[in-house]
């Protein structure tokens, strides 16, 4: 069964957030195996410039750490997909042999140099600016959908 890991900086803290990722993770175990890895977020009482480049820095190097596969990452200038052609993306990867997909989510400064170039993919789901814990949520049930849309469920409908 393929693997799909979620690396992602912060703890949420919002329990409809929480519930709404424990159902979809629950739905997803029918198509693989899934498991989010929370990394510590970096704070600093002032952000500047040189702040957020070591809190970057600080939270690229945990995330390097927890990378395997074929690795997404998220970020504003990554490409677009429409639902049915990011999961073309993934049957793709897992009927090619793709054991472990894993997709990234920086902290709420971005994410390293280091972390957008060890990406097999930059990805994006939107122009605009979702906060970390609701795109997490986004992204779960992406995945859900597409393994659905491969699956020939009416889900998508």
């Amino acid at each position: 069964m393929i693997k799909i890991n979620v690396v992602c900086v912060g703890k949420i803290k919002e329990k409809y957030f929480s519930e709404g990722i424990k159902e979809y993770s629950k739905r997803l175990s029918r198509f693989c195996e899934f498991n989010i890895t929370e990394l510590p977020e970096e704070n600093f009482n002032k952000a500047d410039e040189g702040t957020i480049a070591v809190i970057k820095e600080r939270e690229g190097v945990r995330i390097l750490s927890h990378l395997s596969g074929f690795v997404f990452v998220t970020a504003p200038e990554g490409t677009k997909y429409s639902s049915e052609k990011f999961a073309a993306e993934l049957k793709k990867l897992t009927d090619g042999g793709t054991g472990v997909i894993t997709f990234v989510i920086g902290g709420s400064y971005g994410l390293s140099d280091k972390v957008k170039e060890r990406a097999d993919r930059l990805i994006s789901f939107s122009d605009m600016t979702f906060p970390h814990t609701m795109f997490r949520l986004i992204l779960t049930e992406q995945i859900y959908r597409a393994f659905s849309i491969n699956a020939g469920s009416p889900y998508h409908k």
